[in-house]
């Protein structure tokens, strides 16, 4: 079972001892999150303006920022108050990568930071498809954007107003999972990852590894006996509290919560400490072929 890993820094950039860092990263690689229940994420005054869904627009259930073409989505907030909303995601994404580089510094020549995302919308109760989800376990992949092996690391921080925590489920380790359900998986017809990018349906090239991660978490959510089943375990995140996890390799399900960061990082397996935990490398493994 994944499970918690505690630690008590209270900074984004606290130095660690060694002990610790090397602690964190033989964790994070074994599939456990990396929990900091005292650090807090603070917001000014006038960033708590922000913390209602009436900053989202009426389309989108999260706010994106990307820092690399500072452009922001999904808020109604118009010209001086989205500049402050930006600048506010900014900052979070700023925060996240010192935390990374300070508790996980073998990353850092490797990372690429990908987009920021302010949840300020109540997840229970929302209504979507199955595909979309997340209050059922899974595994990350994403239909329209493969990241053909690279790791999904996250990093997030609940900063609800009242207290309320971010309530998850954690399920099996991800062998287990992969064992589960590659059996279902049917091969891709021959030509159609090509196609799927020729016509811009995926951004890049669908590997058959994420061809694989694709169908998993689509049939990981799809399978209602599994979700009920499962060996898994519920945990409160605490409102100021802030974890990372590999979301790629740790079965989770969002239930419950709201007013919540996240920074996306993606990772090279080459670039981590141990690169046979990886996802890629288990399914390489269990289907006896490369599948990048």
């Amino acid at each position: 079972m994944p499970a918690l890993e505690f630690f008590e820094t209270i900074r984004f950039d606290e130095k660690l001892l060694n002990a610790e860092m090397d602690r964190a990263i033989q964790a994070i690689e074994n599939g456990k999150v990396l929990f900091f229940p005292n650090l807090k994420f603070i917001l000014n005054e006038q960033e708590t303006e922000f913390l209602t869904p009436n900053t989202l627009d009426a389309k989108s259930k999260n706010i994106s920022y990307d820092h690399r073409r500072q452009q922001l989505k999904g808020t109604s907030c118009k010209v001086e108050k989205a500049a402050y909303l930006q600048a506010m995601m900014h900052r979070f994404c700023e925060s996240s990568q010192k935390l990374v580089a300070t508790i996980l510094p073998q990353y850092q020549p490797h990372i690429h930071i990908a987009r920021t995302s302010f949840r300020p919308a109540e997840i229970e109760g929302r209504v979507t498809s199955f595909k979309k989800d997340d209050t059922r376990l899974h595994v990350d992949a994403f239909p329209a954007t493969p990241n053909q092996g690279t790791r999904i690391l996250r990093v997030f921080s609940n900063v609800n107003p009242l207290g309320k925590p971010r309530v998850w489920r954690l399920g099996e380790p991800f062998e287990k999972v992969a064992r589960q359900f590659l059996p279902r998986i049917k091969k891709p017809f021959p030509g159609s990852r090509c196609l799927l990018h020729k016509v811009g349906l995926t951004k890049s090239y669908r590997t058959l590894y994420d061809h694989y991660m694709l169908q998993m978490h689509d049939q990981m959510k799809a399978d209602i006996n599994y979700q009920q089943t499962a060996e898994q375990e519920t945990i409160h995140f605490p409102a100021g509290g802030t974890w990372i996890v590999m979301t790629d390799q740790v079965s989770h399900a969002a239930m419950s919560g709201q007013h919540l960061f996240e920074q996306t990082i993606h990772l090279p397996v080459t670039g981590m400490a141990q690169p046979e935990l990886s996802p890629l490398k288990i399914l390489e493994r269990l289907t006896e072929q490369k599948l990048v």
